[in-house]
């Protein structure tokens, strides 16, 4: 499981849950977090790309 902070995963789990957009579309994930208001979920995965891959894999958990 990749860590991350609970905004982070509150982003990445509105994203899901939305169905706006696949998983796999990496720049339409980010897109889609700032659209619904989760900016910290959108740089985190710009800054993390590989954990965010590693994430979308093995699942993500709040690890604060």
């Amino acid at each position: 499981m990749v860590k991350v902070t609970k905004n982070v995963l509150d982003g990445l789990e509105a994203v899901r849950s939305s169905g706006m957009v696949n998983m796999l579309d990496t720049s339409g994930v980010i897109r889609c977090a700032e659209k619904l208001g989760f900016a910290e979920t959108a740089n985190w995965i710009r800054e993390n790309k590989d954990a965010y891959w590693d994430g979308v894999f093995v699942g993500f958990e709040s690890g604060s």
